[in-house]
């Protein structure tokens, strides 16, 4: 991808950086800045997470690699995530009370 990176800064002291998307075999991709992935400490490879806040913003935070103990499944712990994004609601309504 040979984007033109766009770095602007704002009243708040925030850097903005623009990026044209591109094909990646069948998805859509977009790089990072050198001096993004720097600050994000990521490298080729390594997982990023997209996180979607109230106000239609995303944040990006890379992905902390977690040591299972020994006797942890990762498809048990996946399950575990499953059920519990399923009842997010539910757990949400009981915190509220």
């Amino acid at each position: 991808m040979n984007g033109v990176i766009k770095v602007t800064n704002d009243k708040q002291n925030m850097k903005r950086y623009s990026r044209k998307i591109g094909r990646m075999g069948n998805s859509l991709g977009v790089s990072l800045p050198k001096s993004l992935a720097e600050k994000l400490n990521v490298s080729q490879g390594d997982e990023i997470e997209f996180i979607e806040n109230d106000r239609g913003e995303v944040v990006l935070k890379k992905v902390r690699q977690v040591q299972l103990p020994d006797n942890v499944r990762p498809e048990v712990l996946e399950a575990f995530f499953d059920v519990f994004e399923e009842d997010e609601g539910i757990l949400e309504d009981l915190r509220d009370r």
